[in-house]
């Protein structure tokens, strides 16, 4: 049976499905004429072992695959290649085995060769990159259609994708090692690994099921030998692409050349003498990377006897500086977001693993400072890949990608000679290779270089106090509460200056509040350099569920330390994962008139949320609000704060009244913006120093906070990323 004319024929002649005896336990996807990509633990599965088990299947042991849209029937038997077996382990050095229950971890993946040849109209599929803004579809293992996941990214946890599973699909066992399909994009964009339900019962509106994929990106770093993998069939510059290759590269014997050396470089069949231009840049343009290789391997092919990038040398083989530079744009328009080869890729994640001192998003900035929207990044080989696909702007001779490794290098050189000094050789090396010419290049690191130094040596200072405006880590909370707000399951996130995002806690099974604070207590010893300021906790949460009282939570007692209260030794503050497009648009207006920004109460008389909603745009200009009113209103009013994009919100979850009013007042008055969660944070701690003063306004103080430096979401109401701080 051969997979029908369709949207999803790419992903069905590619689709496999791995059987334990007459059933199907998992997924696959075919990479190769001969190759199938699944999970490791899949395999496991397959051959009756522990699915989190290390050892590498020896080449006794054979699992059963179906290719169910090609030939429904039939089954395949395959070997496990040893170079490609990457059992799952805990961290992403090392081979320390995984916590039951403990994601993301790393590796889990394994490539299947198949011992005959595939059935006729089995095709490998085409592979890109996930984008946050498509949907994705997912198989069960047996392809049957009809329990097909619907699934949307939400954020990057490296070497993960964590998705949101829209519609209330049930997300069972089996769908582990399939593809994950972009629709509109025609391509997979990472492979599913695990699945975390949301818990029974849970309230309308709460946070779906999460769905976890392996990212491309963490594919071809974790198996490096793997042949690079199909791309959609690009259209659009082929022709131009043709054109530029026959003024480039001259003489039907070139084009052979050309053609067998690039078919063993990806990994395919060469068409041997019916090669001609065509073939040759169907072949590049089909595979991942193929065309920046093509550009390599025709400068390489027969060296010109001048230099090619001399606009004052004579011409050579392969044409004069003229030539290679329609070549080159003709490249950037058939695959935009390609411009380094598999190898440079590679080669410069390796480097960017070293490196600490760069915080992405701020490179993002810098780079790409008239950018109308940055893309979301978790890390500086993710704005690498963000900044591969931005050309360069006119008058500036060195491309995005390599500025950004420049200012990469001048950061890192702050700490020593390695990494930045192999980074500078990197450049140098990429540059010659890509027709930049060298001098751009070292006078765009002179000016990035002398532009930090004025930077580094004043110390900042906060303008209402003088003191030092310190940096404090963060720790950031994304709570799902369940029906009855008593349970939660949970991911903690650390963010701290000069570092990237790092998820390094995630709870699938629901516990306790008490649970909650200490596993933050956990990660503020283990995971947080807490110097010169404490940390900010931040807790993440819906829209119905602002009124937990969060910031009252404290460990069981101990024998150690005694309790453990984040709110009293930590900033704590509330943050909402819910804001809208028009809520964002409000908390820019309320940012630029910040400085002389006003507070508001909204108290007794603004229940009604037409009359609170009327308060909030009569009042656009304040970056404040009390809310002081009955506990019952309290969701009503901070809902609407929220939506029209305020920036602070203080109140007191029990009591109320004039006079609770006037002392949230006098409490933030005089206070510059960024110091007011260190005020509510003394103030909770003052009245738990004064038990006698049971009615101190200290007690049950609570305090959104989305503040400037705190950005909210740029693509509102898509859910919350918390890579942007």
């Amino acid at each position: 049976m051969s997979a029908g004319a369709g949207p999803d024929t790419p992903l069905q002649q590619s689709f496999a499905s791995v059987r334990h005896g007459d059933h199907a336990i998992g997924a696959g996807v075919l990479v190769a004429e001969r190759l199938v990509l699944t999970c490791a633990h899949v395999v496991n599965s397959a051959l009756g072992r522990d699915r989190f088990a290390q050892e590498t299947p020896g080449p006794g042991d054979t699992v059963t695959l179906r290719l169910p849209h090609v030939e429904a029937g039939r089954d395949l038997t395959a070997r496990v290649l040893r170079e490609m077996w990457v059992p799952p382990r805990a961290g992403a050095a090392g081979s320390a085995p995984v916590e039951p229950g403990r994601v993301p971890y790393h590796g889990d993946l394994a490539v299947l060769e198949l011992t005959g040849t595939a059935p006729e109209g089995a095709e490998p599929a085409p592979f890109l990159q996930h984008n946050y803004a498509n949907e994705t579809v997912a198989l069960w293992a047996s392809g049957n259609p009809l329990p097909t996941v619907r699934a949307v990214p939400r954020v990057s946890a490296p070497p993960w994708i964590a998705l949101d599973v829209l519609g209330g699909a049930q997300v069972t066992e089996g769908f582990s090692g399939g593809p994950l399909w972009d629709r509109e994009r025609q391509a997979v964009v990472g492979l599913v690994a695990a699945v975390h339900r949301a818990p029974e019962g849970a309230a309308p509106g709460a946070r779906p099921t999460t769905m976890y994929a392996i990212s491309v990106p963490a594919i071809e770093a974790e198996l490096p030998t793997l042949p690079p993998s199909a791309v959609p069939t690009a259209r659009r510059g082929v022709q131009q692409l043709l054109t530029a290759l026959e003024r480039v590269l001259k003489g039907r014997e070139a084009v052979l050349a050309c053609e067998e050396r690039l078919a063993a470089r990806l990994g395919r069949t060469s068409a041997g003498p019916a090669a001609d231009l065509e073939r040759l840049v169907g072949l590049a343009a089909g595979v991942r990377r193929g065309i920046p290789e093509l550009l390599d391997l025709v400068r390489d092919h027969e060296p010109p006897a001048a230099d090619p990038y001399d606009p004052h040398a004579r011409p050579g083989p392969y044409g004069a500086r003229e030539g290679w530079e329609r070549l080159r744009r003709a490249a950037r328009t058939v695959r935009p977001a390609e411009y380094l080869t598999t190898r440079q890729r590679r080669d410069l994640s390796g480097l960017l693993a070293h490196c600490t001192r760069t915080d992405p998003r701020t490179l993002l900035e810098r780079v790409l400072p008239h950018a109308p929207e940055l893309p979301a990044v978790t890390g500086l080989a993710d704005a690498m890949d963000a900044l591969e696909g931005f050309s360069s702007t006119t008058g500036a001779p060195v491309p995005p990608l390599l500025q950004g490794v420049v200012r990469i290098s001048v950061d890192e050189r702050a700490a020593g000679a390695y990494p930045a000094e192999d980074l500078d050789a990197w450049v140098e090396r990429v540059a010659a290779r890509s027709g930049v010419d060298e001098a751009a290049v070292c006078q765009f690191r002179a000016d990035v270089t002398a532009a930090a130094a004025p930077v580094r040596a004043p110390v900042p200072v906060r303008p209402a106090t003088g003191t030092p405006a310190a940096l404090a880590p963060r720790v950031q909370v994304e709570l799902l509460p369940t029906a009855t707000g008593r349970r939660f399951t949970y991911q903690i996130w650390t963010f701290a200056d000069r570092q990237p995002h790092r998820l390094v806690l995630v709870r699938d099974a629901e516990a306790g509040s008490e649970q909650v604070v200490d596993d933050i207590r956990r990660v503020l010893r283990t995971e947080v350099r807490e110097d010169p300021e404490t940390a900010l906790v931040e807790y993440f949460l819906p829209s119905a569920w602002l009124g937990l009282d969060v910031d009252s939570w404290e460990s069981p007692d101990s024998d150690e330390d005694g309790p453990f209260a984040p709110g009293i030794t930590r900033r704590v503050v509330v943050r909402t994962t819910e804001r809208s497009r028009e809520s964002y648009a409000g908390w820019k207006q309320r940012t630029a008139a910040l400085p002389h920004a006003k507070r508001l109460v909204l108290d007794h008389r603004h229940t009604d949320r037409k009359v609170a909603r009327a308060q909030l745009e009569v009042h656009r200009d304040a970056g404040t609000v009390i809310v002081c009113c009955a506990p019952h209103h309290h969701g009503t009013l901070l809902r609407q704060c929220v939506q029209a994009g305020v920036h602070t919100v203080l109140w007191h979850r029990a009591e109320h009244g004039e006079h609770i009013a006037q002392d949230l007042l006098a409490l933030v008055d005089g206070t510059d913006h960024a110091e007011v969660p260190e005020v509510v944070r003394l103030e909770r701690a003052r009245a738990m120093a004064e038990p006698e003063r049971d009615t101190h306004h200290g007690r049950r103080l609570s305090l959104l906070y989305d503040a400037p430096d705190h950005r909210p979401p740029q693509l509102a109401p898509d859910a919350w990323v918390l890579t942007q701080p």
